[in-house]
């Protein structure tokens, strides 16, 4: 009975710009899940606002979607959102049906790690938001590059516990833009094959 009270949909996330400006979707009352915020969410597609527009984007950690919904509304071409969680994958559901961009939008229930191990398309931009302190950056960013999930020129989004420090990269991981808050630090990076 606890656990079932733990995934009540009793929260809300608001798409704060675009098409969708405004609307609030639910999002299930999960301890582990914590949506980027409104401000954060408005610095990050600040940035990302030259080349979001028709990019095919990753959310690997999707959670509340927050990431992946708000770049549909701001005019990516599609979103592939991946959630470990089912309950938080139907959520996910409910709401890219709510919003009608289930042609644009795919939910997948997995675990991402394994996920970026099969062959599949590449991204122009990838949002990683995991859960803190479980050191699982790292991998994804193996993965990414080892499995060829990245389009020559792509933007990854990385948002870590704020006293993280992002492992040495390759050489065309170039870092855009990057803010700390109390507890959180938020980084876009740029992947540029010359």
């Amino acid at each position: 009975m606890h656990i079932k009270k733990n995934f009540q949909s009793t929260g809300h996330i608001r798409i704060i710009g675009g098409q969708w400006r405004g609307y609030n979707l639910s999002v299930l009352n999960n301890p582990g899940l914590r949506p980027t915020t409104d401000r954060m969410r408005e610095t990050l597609f600040n940035w990302l606002d030259p080349v979001i527009q028709n990019a095919r984007c990753l959310d690997c950690f999707a959670g509340s979607g927050s990431l992946g919904l708000e770049a549909l509304s701001r005019g990516a071409s599609n979103a592939t959102l991946l959630e470990i969680n089912r309950a938080a994958s139907i959520q996910l559901t409910k709401n890219i049906q709510f919003l009608t961009v289930v042609m644009s939008a795919k939910v997948i229930t997995t675990d991402t790690l394994y996920w970026l191990m099969q062959p599949g398309e590449t991204f122009d931009v990838i949002f990683i938001d995991p859960p803190f302190y479980q050191g699982i950056v790292e991998n994804v960013i193996t993965l990414l590059e080892q499995y060829k999930r990245l389009a020559d020129k792509s933007w990854i989004y990385i948002e870590t516990e704020v006293e993280k420090i992002i492992p040495n990269l390759a050489s065309c991981w170039q870092l855009h833009r990057e803010k700390l808050t109390r507890n959180v630090a938020y980084r876009l990076y740029v992947r540029r094959l010359y």
